[in-house]
């Protein structure tokens, strides 16, 4: 058995226990926020650079974001975003790209400000920023240079989950709204997969990966839901 589906019967062993329930609930506007003990359970195998610090560092910087409505429903969000994140990242294993192959892969020349010399915009970061366009629409919404310095994404952890938190926030991908938009919408869980990674797996049905993509996601986000103590925001495919 697994590291991953080790983790997922520990949380569920922990369900009412103190490590389970340590997060406080959050008091109206502020943010709900999984504890230390959530967030270790959720992440075992993290990588050094994904603090938990960062994470909530950028959470902070982020208006909106798990903020509003009731606590379940901040925890919906938190558990959503979380589920997906541990997909895009290999459960916050991937600090890069893997496939070293594409580094060289991710410059669209057709963009006016095109790309800094001698820098590659291949995934970085929680949500695996890709491209140069979106190196720089995240850099310039931060107030950071991250078109010039793409690789900042991968050496704070804090600007690492910033832009994660961006995509979520602000970036429809090929869909009609933000992954934050359609979980207020009441779109459900498979409506932030197609802003984050559209037709590529949203519109393959009889596609064996695309297929095993999305359950991998759902499975994540039980696991995150489960934990924070919330019921799952249908439909969970996309």
């Amino acid at each position: 058995m697994n590291k991953y589906f080790l983790s997922m019967l520990t949380a569920a062993s922990l369900c009412g226990s103190v490590a389970a329930q340590a997060a406080a609930p959050s008091t109206a506007g502020e943010p709900f926020l999984p504890s230390r003990a959530q967030f270790d359970i959720l992440f075992p195998d993290r990588i050094p650079f994904y603090t938990y610090e960062g994470f909530t560092e950028a959470v902070r910087l982020t208006p909106g974001f798990a903020d509003w409505g009731t606590e379940a429903q901040k925890r919906q969000e938190m558990a959503a975003f979380l589920g997906q994140i541990a997909h895009e990242s290999d459960q916050l294993r991937a600090q890069r790209e893997y496939k070293k192959q594409n580094w060289d892969n991710y410059c669209r020349l057709s963009d006016p400000f095109g790309c800094a010399n001698g820098q590659q915009y291949y995934g970085r970061g929680p949500i695996q920023l890709s491209w140069n366009y979106q190196y720089k629409r995240a850099g310039d919404a931060l107030g950071l240079d991250l078109w010039a310095d793409p690789d900042r994404v991968a050496r704070d952890s804090t600007v690492a989950w910033r832009t994660a938190l961006w995509y979520w926030m602000t970036q429809p991908g090929e869909s009609t709204q933000t992954s934050h938009a359609a979980l207020r919408a009441g779109a459900g869980f498979g409506a932030t997969t197609r802003a984050i990674n559209g037709p590529l797996e949203c519109d393959k049905p009889s596609d064996p990966d695309a297929l095993r993509k999305n359950n991998r996601r759902a499975d994540f986000y039980k696991h995150a839901s489960q934990l924070f103590g919330v019921p799952l925001l249908h439909p969970l495919g996309c």
